[in-house]
């Protein structure tokens, strides 16, 4: 490998929605900055099952259900 042409791999803390801290190697960031996740493994619909709903932000959904609630879906 070239030297100096990669990111530098390093270790930082990945805060879930529930308040839990883990610990991961990324690229992201410096050394043992903490990224905040507004959806994780933990709540999202597509890794639990689809029990969880998601929060409505901004009505955005509603919005959406509203303009085609005549087309039958």
């Amino acid at each position: 490998m070239k030297a100096e042409i990669h990111p530098d791999y390093h270790i930082i803390d990945v805060k879930m929605t529930d308040g839990t801290v883990v610990q991961m190697k990324s690229t992201w960031g410096a050394e043992g900055d903490t990224m905040t996740l507004d959806i994780d493994p933990n709540t999202h619909p597509a890794w639990t099952g689809g029990g969880t709903r998601l929060m409505d932000t901004g009505g955005r959904v509603s919005k959406f259900k509203n303009k085609y609630a005549g087309l039958g879906f």
